[in-house]
């Protein structure tokens, strides 16, 4: 039985690994890097109808809903108290955080370029899973790890010209709060199904979303067209709810440090989102960064840890 018709049958909250096999999470994990690779065009739809800071806190408002129904339809307990100081970390770092960060760079970025940033994320995440948990991935994980991330950076400075933009600072500092809020969800992720853990922390960051959205719909100027709309509706029922479900699912089952792998295919997706959805040129450097990067997670996914 899986977590979540576990969380069905009873509502008290449950062993998230339990029996499940490597294989199934490996595929969680990575239909949440699926989701996760659409949010930067999807928020580049966005922006042409939201201001920066009314996206971000829309966005949440409307994951929080979804989630507040679902744990309440269920009528799931409360967490145990210990369990708040995580989830608050969460709602920090991919509730609150890396969405406002990101949203804020891709004004003045490109989907593609922010995507290639953000692909250091694995990395980031494995250093904060070692420091926090405690988990210790072998020589070859990280000889991996650090190979694809150089891939990356490589490919980023080389777009920028070798200088870094106030869009790139915005970038590396999403990097570090959703690496902290990966860790602590995916810790929280072996004692709790994954979607409560993701839907409390957007149930706890409400009292700051919901006055913030209200705020900011009423400063920044509103143009609802069917981009905008659907650019709205994915970043927060896909991204922030959907996406984050099925990823802390597979954290749980194999583990952060493998599964944060499993993000340095996210960049190579969303150049791919970026071309079809938005009509932006990559540069030939793009198939490159995405043979050495695919080299790179096959490694990990293969080290033992």
């Amino acid at each position: 039985m899986t977590a979540q018709s576990s969380a069905t049958a009873s509502p008290s909250i449950t062993v998230a690994t339990g029996g499940e096999r490597p294989a199934l999470g490996t595929v969680q994990a990575s239909l949440g890097v699926l989701a996760f690779s659409l949010t930067f065009p999807a928020t580049a739809w966005g922006l042409t109808g939201f201001g920066p800071w009314s996206l971000t806190a829309t966005r949440s408002v409307l994951a929080a809903v979804v989630a507040g129904g679902c744990l309440l339809f269920l009528r799931v307990p409360l967490p145990d108290r210990r369990h708040w100081a995580g989830l608050a970390v969460v709602g920090v770092g991919v509730v609150l955080g890396f969405p406002l960060l990101t949203t804020l760079a891709l004004q003045t970025s490109t989907t593609a370029h922010a995507a290639v940033v953000v692909g250091l994320l694995p990395l980031t995440t494995a250093v904060f899973s070692a420091l926090r948990i405690g988990s210790r991935p072998s020589r070859t994980f990280w000889a991996a790890a650090l190979v694809g991330a150089g891939a990356v950076l490589a490919f980023t400075v080389g777009q920028s010209g070798g200088a870094l933009s106030t869009a790139d600072l915005y970038l590396f500092a999403a990097l570090v709060v959703c690496a902290a809020g990966y860790t602590e969800g995916g810790r929280l992720a072996r004692v709790m199904p994954g979607w409560q853990v993701i839907g409390w922390a957007l149930v706890l960051c409400l009292p700051l979303t919901l006055p913030g959205a209200l705020l900011a719909l009423a400063h920044e100027p509103v143009a609802l067209t069917a981009h905008s709309v659907t650019g709205l509706l994915w970043v927060a029922l896909g991204s922030q709810f959907l996406g984050l479900v099925v990823w802390y699912r597979g954290m749980a089952v194999i583990g952060i440090p493998r599964a944060s792998q499993l993000q340095l295919a996210q960049p190579l997706l969303t150049l791919v989102w970026s071309v079809l959805l938005l009509g932006e040129r990559l540069t030939v450097a793009a198939p490159l960064t995405a043979a050495a990067v695919l080299v790179c997670i096959a490694v990990t996914q293969r080290a033992r840890s």
